[in-house]
């Protein structure tokens, strides 16, 4: 018997979790599966800019050798200027580093950081991978409540009241997923002073920081403070719709001096991979570049109405609400348990799975402590998601959970 990791024992990751298995058997039967769980752009039809294409093809023949282990010196210069640009002081091109997407620089952040039981606040609802990675990292994740009645911004005195000894840093995802709340500056501001107070790291997850609605600026975390050292990460898999190329990044900025003995410990990481995916990396050069701001327009006005579409449909159904995403391109709907008898949030997202062929990420999938959210994503055009948002209302219209009769565990249901 070979068993995996006992680092494994904890880790989550429901966006791509085992209803996958039931998708693939419903498929194998020759049903069609409307897929609104994960945000990968090109399978909703939206193509990459074609300059980033033109001149990727051009750059093959340059990448054919490893890069410095951050990455490719013009791209970290091009990145360091965006930055300082946004308003972060102290930017060099040494405090860029680039990875295969942004997920393997959350992985070799809390690898590079963390001991055995050492904590990080980690919001709820979260993506579940900066959970996943605290857990794999030896950490304990510690899940601080986002305020749904608030626009899902984060309650500060329960952060504060979760800090201890062992806290090592927290993690801000703004643009958030699976909320779409766009935290203000106001919010900011208080949370630095926070961290500032308990000398704590912050590692801010800005990935949608451009998918923005309703004329909601952005604010980067670091901009905030140039003294509490903070780790922003981002890329190019939403903005520019190139999920395929993998093409991420971080910024190191703050008290760099503070930080040193673990920033040896990064260039130790970034090393031992030797360095991203080259050609990949150029295309953050282009995306950067004035050729391709010109000619590369995100859809924001069809994003609009999609999201405004899934708001005020969602809303419309009994027993259903939600609030209205601000930021990037998912909506965390409300769902009244009591009226539907949900006691298991993953029963209910097999349950209509298997009733309406649409397959959603249940809340507990994103470390919500409740039953009772599910995320989709809103990128589907606009017939599909009008037919969609039919399906759940229809769905709602007559579900209800018998409460005598256990549903079947999902491992059950797949056998």
């Amino acid at each position: 018997m070979y068993k995996k990791s006992n680092k494994l024992e904890h880790v989550r990751y429901d966006i791509r979790g085992p209803i996958l298995e039931e998708v693939q058997r419903l498929e194998a039967l020759g049903h069609s599966v409307t897929k609104l769980n994960i945000g990968n752009p090109a399978a909703f039809g939206f193509a990459a800019p074609q300059p980033i294409v033109s001149e990727l093809s051009q750059e093959l023949a340059n990448s054919h050798g490893y890069s410095d282990f951050r990455g490719v010196g013009p791209v970290r210069e091009a990145l360091a200027e965006h930055y300082t640009q946004l308003g972060i002081a102290g930017i060099h091109p040494d405090d860029i580093y680039t990875g295969n997407g942004v997920s393997e620089l959350i992985v070799m952040c809390m690898q590079g950081l963390l001991n055995d039981g050492d904590e990080i606040l980690v919001p709820a609802p979260d993506y579940p991978l900066w959970t996943a990675a605290v857990h794999l990292g030896g950490g304990r994740p510690v899940h601080y409540l986002c305020d749904e009645q608030s626009d899902w911004i984060p309650d500060l005195q329960d952060i504060e009241s979760k800090i201890t000894a062992r806290t090592r840093a927290i993690v801000i995802i703004n643009p958030n997923n699976p909320t779409g709340a766009v935290y203000p500056k106001e919010f900011l501001v208080e949370l630095m002073k926070l961290v500032r107070r308990h000398r704590i790291i912050v590692f801010s997850d800005e990935i949608y920081d451009t998918i923005l609605y309703d004329g909601i600026e952005h604010v980067p975390t670091a901009s905030i403070s140039d003294d509490v050292f903070c780790i922003t990460l981002s890329g190019l898999s939403k903005s520019h719709f190139l999920a395929g190329y993998r093409a991420g990044w971080m910024v190191l900025s703050g008290d760099k001096a503070a930080a040193k003995d673990y920033i040896d410990g990064l260039n130790m990481l970034a090393s031992m991979r030797l360095c991203s995916n080259v050609p990949a990396q150029f295309s953050i050069l282009t995306a950067l570049s004035q050729r391709c701001t010109d000619a590369f327009r995100f859809p924001l006005e069809q994003l609009t109405r999609q999201r405004d579409a899934v708001y005020e449909r969602l809303n419309s159904i009994p027993g259903i609400s939600c609030t209205k995403p601000k930021g990037a391109f998912y909506a965390f709907p409300k769902i009244d348990t009591q009226r539907f008898g949900i006691a298991d949030d993953r029963q209910f997202a097999l349950d209509l799975l298997r009733d309406k062929k649409l397959l959603v990420v249940q809340g507990t999938g994103f470390n919500w402590p409740d039953v009772d959210h599910f995320r989709i994503v809103f990128l589907l055009n606009q017939p599909l998601l009008d037919q969609a948002l039919t399906d759940i209302g229809d769905f709602f219209a007559h579900y209800h959970v018998d409460s005598d009769a256990a549903p079947l565990p999902l491992a059950a249901a797949f056998r």
